[in-house]
């Protein structure tokens, strides 16, 4: 609840100095977020990119803009040079609280800004480095991909975060036909689910779950969802306390 009243005080911050720069939104009956190998498969690019400046509009704060440089491209065909996002706006411009970055370790939710009423992320630090999915906009221009809450752009610590080592897998996983697909992914959950004194790959484990149950939802080749939530609040109790007992 702490957390929901500061992230609703930053808002009311954000509203004071300027509109939205996103309207906000509200989901068509019936919507769901799209899985991350959805997410993956849609994008007509996927960026690994640092925010490197930006431009804030306060008389049309649609105008509003950050600026990203390029450093990987993991998906499609991007042109040399910067991109420019509309619609977005740096940290310093808003508050405190929407400095906050990604959990490196959380591969369902989307950034914590996602759920601030524009239903995406919005907001950046500058000099952040994150993983950007987009689709062409208005124009040409480049624009987010995803829709509502999807994990469209997530702070990285680097080219071999995990989030973007799992990114990976479900780019190599959408260019194959259904039955290969499913086989990768299968392969790979087993796999990574059988480390189990690993926290990490527990949590990768269960992102694949979740993308595999819509494609086979009746082959019964899953834990049931109790199981599967019990198996993913283990991990991350247990990197939990490792970095307790690693900050003394």
């Amino acid at each position: 609840m702490k957390l929901v009243r500061s992230m609703t005080a930053s808002l009311g911050l954000l509203v004071g100095l300027a509109a939205i720069p996103a309207a906000a939104c509200t989901p068509r009956a019936g919507y769901e977020v799209p899985t991350n190998l959805e997410l993956v498969r849609d994008a007509e690019a996927i960026v690994l990119a640092q925010v490197v400046g930006g431009s804030m509009d306060a008389a049309n704060p649609e105008g509003s803009t950050i600026t990203v440089r390029p450093v990987a491209t993991l998906k499609g065909d991007v042109p040399p040079g910067d991109i420019t996002l509309r619609g977005m706006l740096l940290a310093g411009d808003v508050g405190r609280e929407s400095s906050m970055l990604s959990n490196p370790y959380e591969f369902e939710a989307a950034h914590p800004v996602s759920y601030w009423g524009a239903c995406i992320r919005y907001v950046f630090p500058e000099g952040t480095t994150a993983l950007f999915f987009l689709k062409r906009g208005e124009g040409g221009a480049w624009a987010p991909a995803g829709g509502p809450f999807s994990r469209w752009a997530e702070d990285v610590p680097g080219e071999d975060a995990p989030w973007v080592e799992l990114s990976r897998l479900y780019i190599r996983a959408a260019s194959l036909p259904d039955a290969d697909r499913v086989a990768l992914l299968e392969s790979e959950r087993d796999s990574q689910r059988s480390r189990r004194g690993d926290p990490l790959a527990q949590l990768v484990a269960a992102d694949i779950d979740r993308v595999l149950k819509p494609q086979t939802a009746s082959s019964g080749l899953f834990e049931d969802s109790a199981q599967t939530e019990n198996t993913v609040a283990a991990a991350l109790e247990k990197m939990r306390k490792a970095a307790i007992e690693a900050g003394n």
